[in-house]
C-alpha cells in the first residue's frame, strides 16, 4: 500500500494527469460552447449545483486514478443534457418551473423588515443590515426593497420609499410573503 503523504509518485502519474486535466478542459470549453453559457451561470441554486457537480467530476477524471476520464467526460455530458432538457422544459412549462425553480423573496419592503420572510430564508436582521451597509445604504428606509434573488444573492433596490407600491416588470416575480407584488405578465 502506498503512503498517502506522498509529494511525489512517478512521472508517468504526472504526466497521465496533465494530459487528463487538458482534456477534460477541452472538453468542456466544448460543452460550454454547444450547450451556452447557461451551462456555468448561476441564475438560481439549481444552476449553482450543476456547476459544483460537474467541477466535482472534472477534478474526479483529472485525479483519482481509479476513474476513468472518459467516465467523468460522459458524466459531464450526461449532466449537461439534463440541465439543458431542464431549462428548456422550465421556458415552456410554469408547473416544471414552480418544481424546479425557487421564487425570488422580499425580506424588506420601504423600511419594514419581513420576518416572517427573513425565517423563512433563515437570514437574520444582523445579515440583512450587513447587505444594506454592503450596498452602502445607512438606512432601512433608504431601500426601497431588500430581495433574496433564486441564486441566493440579495439584490437592494433603492428609491423614494414613501411612493405607492407599483407594478414593475423586474418585481412582478418576487414573493412577498403571501403573494407575489405584481400580477401582470
Amino acid at each position: 500500500m502506498k503512503d498517502p503523504q506522498t509529494w511525489f509518485e512517478s512521472w508517468d502519474r504526472i504526466f497521465a494527469v496533465v494530459i487528463a486535466a487538458v482534456a477534460v478542459y477541452l472538453a468542456i470549453v466544448v460543452v460550454v460552447r454547444i450547450s451556452g453559457k447557461r451551462t456555468t451561470a448561476n441564475f438560481n441554486s439549481f444552476d449553482w449545483l450543476i456547476t459544483v457537480t460537474i467541477g466535482s467530476l472534472a477534478s474526479s477524471g483529472i485525479l483519482l486514478p481509479d476513474i476513468a476520464v472518459a467516465d467523468a467526460l460522459a458524466a459531464i455530458l450526461t449532466l449537461t443534457l439534463c440541465q439543458y432538457g431542464i431549462t428548456w422544459a422550465v421556458r415552456r412549462s410554469d408547473m416544471i418551473g414552480s418544481v424546479v425553480k425557487a421564487e425570488p423573496l422580499l425580506l424588506l419592503n420601504r423600511g419594514q423588515v419581513l420576518q416572517d420572510n427573513l425565517d423563512k430564508a433563515r437570514i437574520s436582521v444582523a445579515e440583512l443590515r450587513a447587505v444594506l451597509r454592503g450596498k452602502g445604504f445607512a438606512d432601512a428606509e433608504q431601500a426601497v426593497w431588500v430581495v433574496l434573488e433564486t441564486n441566493g444573492e440579495v439584490s437592494v433596490m433603492g428609491g423614494d420609499p414613501s411612493g405607492a407600491p407599483k407594478d414593475h416588470w423586474a418585481t412582478r416575480d418576487v414573493m412577498t410573503g403571501a403573494a407575489h407584488i405584481g400580477t401582470s405578465g
